[in-house]
């Protein structure tokens, strides 16, 4: 059967491969990366959340700064949590705990399979709530702040918990009231900017939820809350149905699709691209997906809110640092361990609902995972890093990544030494975002070919089949064992809308043409299938959103 599947693929890619390579949209910045990062040193993310998660959630820690977790029981209604943001953070009291980090931690350990809601005797989910201001009817970074400081630390937050929410159904109800006034906030929100402010004008700082105004610091805009905002509204329409989050999610789409100037500010725009491709598909509507992805990645805008702000291409010093997200022109280059978690969660399963992405995200993430180890101590020398001396764990990474810093190229590094709030720069604050590349990646028997799973972050999407996008950065062909389980499937392909083997149990096996990637899906084997609007069904589930019979 191995050897079936292996020849039905092989001789179908000799004549289909150019075509494959042909149907690839090309995203700019993703041509000036190499296929394989140099050097490479691909860390296990899955054992690397893990590890994270036993030491930041662990309170019998000793040693300088330890343990890292505290019980906020400033409530004593609602006891809570809290995370330093940094090691050895002078900003810390209790209450002080950001959401997006301490949220970041939780879902992190969910999406690596860890049950949040009782892990080490502590339902961490349920504390979750205490981020949720009644005052602002949405959720904020701060227990007891208040919302228009900043649009991205307003809108995150909510995108977090969201995210959590799901991967909980038996919870839910008891956040239903939570998280619906939450969509009703960003609903209102988004219609008084549309209805007052020319037409769904992001071009503000924030939006205050207490007065119901935008606000503009006459520093700097954020209009990329447009993006944010258009996942939050479409998530909250596939939860409950209301037709007024769809009109929300359209507004904020429709401003990004007629917006000429790149928006990117901050973490949400990537989540404009996932909603567009995800409402194509689901809806055919027809928002612009390439050039959304395009001003993810560029980062070379002259104009726009955060000129330099996108995706790292190239080598500082001895290391590739290509697909590492965070300023092209800092100092040379400034790249963020958080920015680069998040980045894939959206961007991931975006190529579910349009597979012609597929081998640029996979070669994006395929270097973005091998070189986002040069955030963390162990893969740095000690020269080449600003806090070298705390050595209780290497499961924490540095806030950044410098391209030059004291001479050195690269250097890790961060904000709180430089600007006197923290003895260390190694930052909770992105390291609790690790989970989403432990939720997404797998390794395979090739360790230059990973398993991307494309429905761990794909929240709140309808009935769908095991899906893997399997990217091969060779010049040569390369085959990648696929562990399907005890129950036979059918291999299906939707990059080639072929299928590539039938009654497979345990492990089957695919080969991939050259620079090329593939997405499978696992569908029971002999399933009925049909063909509907453009797609294609097996059981009356969708399998391909791009299929012709």
């Amino acid at each position: 059967m191995f050897l079936a599947i292996m020849i039905s693929y092989f001789v179908y890619s000799l004549w289909r491969v150019e075509h494959m390579k042909e149907s690839q949209t090309l995203i700019r910045r993703i041509e000036l990366m190499p296929s394989t990062p140099e050097p490479f040193v691909m860390k296990n993310w899955k054992e690397l959340t893990k590890a994270y998660i036993r030491f930041v959630f662990n309170f019998n820690l000793t040693g300088e700064y330890l343990p890292l977790i505290r019980l906020d029981k400033s409530d004593p209604d609602a006891i809570s949590f809290d995370l330093p943001s940094y090691i050895g953070d002078s900003r810390m009291r209790e209450g002080s705990g950001e959401a997006i980090n301490c949220v970041a931690a939780v879902l992190s350990g969910t999406l690596i399979g860890i049950n949040m809601s009782n892990y080490n005797g502590y339902d961490w989910v349920s504390m979750c709530k205490s981020w949720f201001s009644k005052e602002d009817g949405i959720f904020l970074n701060a227990k007891r702040g208040q919302s228009g400081g900043s649009f991205w630390y307003d809108i995150y937050p909510n995108i977090l918990i969201f995210s959590l929410v799901y991967y909980y159904p038996e919870a839910a109800p008891s956040w239903n009231s939570t998280l619906y006034n939450a969509a009703e906030s960003f609903y209102k929100a988004s219609q008084i900017i549309r209805t007052r402010y020319n037409d769904s004008d992001f071009d503000f700082t924030a939006f205050d939820f207490r007065g119901m105004i935008p606000v503009n610091n006459g520093r700097w805009v954020e209009p990329d809350a447009a993006a944010g905002i258009a996942w939050l509204e479409y998530m909250a329409y596939v939860k409950w149905g209301n037709p007024r989050f769809l009109d929300a999610a359209k507004w904020n789409m429709q401003f990004l699709q007629e917006r000429k100037i790149n928006p990117f500010y901050e973490v949400l725009l990537p989540f404009g691209a996932y909603t567009a491709a995800r409402m194509n598909a689901e809806l055919r509507t027809n928002y612009d997906v390439q050039k959304l992805l395009n001003w993810c990645f560029d980062g070379e805008t002259p104009i726009g809110p955060r000129p330099g702000w996108g995706v790292i291409v190239g080598k500082w010093g001895d290391y590739d640092v290509n697909g590492l997200v965070g300023s092209l022109t800092d100092g040379g280059g400034y790249a963020f361990a958080m920015n680069t978690f998040d980045m894939a969660l959206p961007l991931v399963p975006l190529v579910r609902y349009n597979t012609s992405f597929a081998k640029d995200i996979g070669k994006w993430l395929l270097n973005a995972a091998n070189n986002a180890r040069l955030f963390y101590p162990d893969s740095l020398p000690e020269s080449h890093q600003s806090s070298s001396s705390w050595r209780y764990s290497n499961v924490v990474a540095y806030e950044g990544l410098r391209y030059i810093w004291n001479g050195k190229s690269p250097y890790a590094m961060g904000d709180p030494i430089l600007h006197g709030w923290g003895a260390t720069d190694l930052g909770l604050y992105g390291s609790s975002h690790v989970g989403v590349f432990g939720g997404i990646i797998s390794l395979t028997d090739d360790e230059k070919i990973l398993q991307i799973d494309l429905l761990k972050t794909d929240m709140y999407h309808g009935p769908a089949y095991p899906t893997y996008l399997y990217y091969n950065p060779y010049d040569v062909e390369k085959s990648v064992k696929i562990e399907v389980g005890s129950e036979p499937v059918d291999i299906y392909c939707a990059v080639t809308h072929r299928f590539l083997g039938r009654s497979v149990t345990g492990t089957g096996v695919i080969t991939l043409p050259p620079d090329s990637a593939a997405v499978i899906i696992l569908v029971p084997s002999g399933g009925q299938v049909e063909y509907s609007n453009g797609r294609m069904l097996v059981n009356g589930i969708i399998v391909d959103y791009e299929c012709e019979s």
